[in-house]
């Protein structure tokens, strides 16, 4: 049961700096979310929003973020 508690504890702490760096590059005015190829779509009574280009920039940063992470492990 501990190494399960650190690990929940772990996640909890990852998931903690992930929004305070979202938080702060909202502020600095990082453009995440509003980057060309996202796609929107207004209609009359909706709006649909599909991060497209977002969520790719994101998965490479992550990839390699993690490729360095167990290169140097």
């Amino acid at each position: 049961m501990s190494e399960l508690g650190r690990v929940i504890l772990g996640v909890g702490l990852l998931l903690v700096l992930i929004g305070a760096v979202l938080m702060f590059a909202g502020r600095l005015g990082v453009p995440l979310g509003r980057l060309p190829g996202d796609v929107v779509y207004r209609g009359k009574h909706m709006t649909v929003f599909f991060p497209i280009v977002t969520c790719i920039v994101i998965s490479i940063v992550a990839s390699v973020l993690m490729y360095l992470f167990s290169r140097f492990r």
